[in-house]
């Protein structure tokens, strides 16, 4: 069981690491480390729902108020159902900044609007565009056991809730993270377009048993988005590619995972997690080859098997480590400027996260099941 006791943990960092960390999170405005305070972190809200699915794995904020969808709040995906099998989670839950628990959606696999191969197991891959659309990643499995996870699919919803179609094609292939670069909901009788980038896990990595394939990848894929109708898939991009995954006893798959643009879109960070580094892919928007596996932004040092990522308001690059509980801060330069201790547990309980402005940043607790606020 989680103990209230992480603030005092946390006070144990210095005034300048405290200041670093608060800087990127856009929380205060710090002018020096003596006029800064350490770090601290609450508990907002449990993420499990009334059916028990436990294992939050996608954390996205709320841009707009549209449907059921209330600007500020947090939508949270569950990959486990409530037997602990990984890849059988079917929820989404939406909580405020104050608490405020709902479920948006439970989505049935036997019940889906289009394919999607293997069934029903939600990822770290959510987004919410500004025109209300929700998008989440599905990498399935039948019993929680790596032999079983299938291709899976992206699984769309509307501002209430409700599946409205899925995205497969064989490009997407275990849809593990995602982000998106939006231009939806715009006003104009014009269609408007978004672009999400999906890391892939499971590109042979379930035949390889374990051993480590350089298969994964990163797509780009190009939606129009009408407006009176639901995302319309326009291309499918390989933007990266050969990034080393594995199938794991305990995390299911480990391979690249969280995905977040520079401030000026002219980068997409990529968590390369067995590399233990942070990749760099110049151009996203608009390359038309594949990057490889990047450049290396940041490697080793405070990295321990980096998971979710997500940019602070400051253009810093925070990761959530999967080897321990730490989450880190890497500056656009490659330096790595802070570590903070989320949560003592340790390894398997940090995934998803992101920075809010004004508040902090909001990451998943696997471990307590709970949606946290650093600020």
């Amino acid at each position: 069981m989680r103990r209230d006791k992480k603030l005092e943990l946390l006070t144990a960092l210095t005034a300048t690491v405290a200041a670093s960390l608060i800087l990127s999170a856009g929380t205060i405005n710090a002018q020096d480390g003596s006029n800064s305070k350490a770090p601290t972190v609450r508990t907002v809200s449990s993420t499990v729902p009334s059916n028990g699915d436990i294992n939050p794995y996608g954390v996205f904020a709320v841009p707009r108020s549209v449907g059921r969808l209330n600007r500020g709040s947090i939508l949270i995906s569950n990959f486990n159902a409530s037997n602990n099998f990984q890849g059988t989670g079917t929820t989404i839950v939406q909580i405020s900044p104050t608490g405020n628990f709902s479920l948006f959606a439970q989505i049935n696999p036997d019940n889906l609007p289009g394919p999607c191969p293997g069934g029903v197991g939600l990822t770290t891959a959510l987004v919410v565009l500004r025109s209300g659309w929700v998008i989440v990643g599905s990498l399935p499995t039948k019993d929680g056991m790596s032999d079983t996870a299938q291709a899976g699919c992206l699984i769309v919803l509307d501002s209430n809730g409700n599946v409205v179609e899925t995205i497969t094609d064989p490009q997407i292939n275990g849809p593990w993270d995602m982000n998106v670069f939006d231009r939806t909901g715009e006003k104009g009788n014009h269609d408007s377009d978004a672009l999400l980038f999906v890391t892939n896990v499971l590109n042979g990595t379930v035949a390889g048993g374990g051993a480590i394939v350089n298969k994964g990848t990163v797509l780009r894929i190009a939606l129009a988005v009408p407006q009176a109708s639901p995302p319309v898939v326009r291309s499918i991009s390989v933007i990266g590619s050969g990034f080393s995954e594995r199938t794991d006893s305990a995390a299911l798959v480990i391979g690249p995972t969280g995905v977040a643009l520079s401030k000026n879109n002219k980068v997409l960070y990529v968590a390369d997690s067995l590399k233990n580094r942070i990749a760099a892919i110049a151009d996203p928007l608009s390359r038309q080859t594949s990057a490889g596996t990047g450049a290396t932004l940041s490697s080793g040092g405070s990295l321990n098997d980096p998971l979710g990522l997500t940019l602070a308001v400051n253009g810093d690059v925070l990761t959530a480590n999967g080897n321990d509980g730490n989450l880190v801060v890497t500056k656009p330069n490659g330096v790595q400027s802070a570590t903070i201790l989320l949560d003592p547990a340790g390894a398997g309980v940090l995934f998803g996260l992101t920075a809010v402005p004004g508040q902090g940043v909001y990451f998943v607790d696997d471990g307590t099941n709970t949606l946290d606020l650093l600020h």
